[in-house]
């Protein structure tokens, strides 16, 4: 096909992701896991699937890291999961292990690759992916705004029995519990949301949205992978086809809302080369409010990894 991701983890996350990949015939996939047979198994069993699909994508899997050599961009799903009662910080020292070891790997055997990180903590795994790879921070971003504002539009459009076509909606911020949903940007069909659901309703599914990844570990004894492996999938498209797409993603900001040198969750024209630009919207004080707060608990988890 020539063009070529990687996806580095074949857990629920990355083997979607490599699924997802596949299926939309978007590149060439290398699964790369530390238990070989797994990364073997799974490239098997979707390049299995790929001639029923109609797709002549090649999907292969190794636990070596050679093989990322030529990627275009590699997305990285590898670490451990939250369980129920952990927040995505309780990830911390053990996925920073792991994210400095793959960004190492990167570095070396891919250093023209657009790096994509899913695990947790995220925006501090992003920021450590930078630190190690070196990598422009056009090249290096995070996967987060992209599905908290997927599940902010499902509850929303589930709110009022709409088409989910018919939400605009965006979530900023970390991915965490000071992720920030911007209800002044929210419209359903044209209409601003607040003339179509009570104060005290969005509320409720702002907080929601906020706890979304702790309610399905709840439901199902572990963590989401279709919502998390579609968002992914959007902005590896959006980058490949040079769609030029808005898509919310940990990006490195350096004055863009008044923050600067750390990796949060803006608003990023995603194409060609990575992150074009951040996006400035127009915030309410309390957004601009709330942005700061999850910035400052961003510094603290990166203060932490030093």
């Amino acid at each position: 096909m020539g063009r070529k991701i990687s996806v580095i983890g074949a857990g629920k996350v990355g083997s979607t992701t490599a699924h997802l990949i596949a299926l939309k015939g978007l590149a060439d996939v290398v699964i790369v896991n530390r238990t070989e047979g797994i990364a073997k198994g799974v490239a098997l069993d979707i390049a299995e699937s790929m001639p029923v699909e109609c797709m002549s994508v090649r999907v292969t899997g190794t636990g070596d890291y050679g093989a990322i050599s030529g990627s275009d961009i590699i997305v990285v799903t590898a670490g451990a999961q939250r369980r129920e009662g952990m927040s995505r910080d309780d990830l911390l020292k053990v996925n920073a292990d792991i994210v400095s070891e793959i960004a190492n790997e990167i570095k070396k055997n891919a250093p023209d690759s657009i790096v994509l990180v899913v695990s947790n903590p995220l925006d501090a795994m992003v920021y450590l992916a930078k630190k190690v790879t070196g990598f422009d921070k056009r090249r290096v971003m995070g996967m987060a705004g992209a599905l908290d504002s997927s599940r902010f539009r499902s509850f929303i459009s589930d709110e009022l029995k709409v088409g989910v076509k018919e939400v605009n909606a965006m979530v900023l911020g970390s991915h965490g519990d000071s992720m920030v949903p911007l209800l002044s940007a929210t419209s359903v069909g044209g209409k601003p949301v607040s003339e179509l659901i009570t104060a005290q309703r969005l509320s409720e599914i702002v907080t929601r949205t906020r706890d979304a990844g702790a309610e399905i570990i709840k439901l199902e004894g572990s963590s989401a992978y279709y919502a998390p492996a579609s968002a992914v999938v959007s902005m590896v498209d959006s980058i490949l086809n040079d769609k030029n797409e808005v898509i919310p993603c940990s990006v490195f900001a350096e004055g863009e809302y008044g923050l600067n040198g750390l990796f949060i969750g803006l608003p990023a024209r995603l194409g060609k080369g990575g992150v074009k630009e951040i996006v400035e919207l127009e915030l309410t004080e309390n957004e601009k409010k709330e942005l700061s707060g999850s910035a400052e608990k961003i510094s603290a988890s990166v203060a932490a990894l030093k």
